[in-house]
């Protein structure tokens, strides 16, 4: 289990955490960040990521990416 600002460019994984109130938490997954759902990671510069999620595009800093844990693939 790794956060997504570790995951690397090209990798992908499957959400097996989301750490965090309970409004960041709410807000992850009003963004597709939810357990189970496999994400791939497009593009890292310092932490920053741009993630694949559910047939969509998402950029998160590195504090929001830090908090989904993955399962990587």
């Amino acid at each position: 289990m790794i956060p997504l600002t570790m995951a690397g460019n090209g990798n992908s994984g499957t959400i097996v955490k989301i750490t965090g109130r309970d409004d960041v938490r709410q807000h992850l997954a009003e963004l597709g960040f939810v357990m189970g759902a496999n994400v791939t990671v497009l593009s890292e510069i310092t932490g920053n990521v741009i993630i694949a999620v559910k047939d969509s595009r998402v950029a998160l800093d590195r504090t929001m990416a830090g908090r989904v844990l993955v399962d990587p693939d």
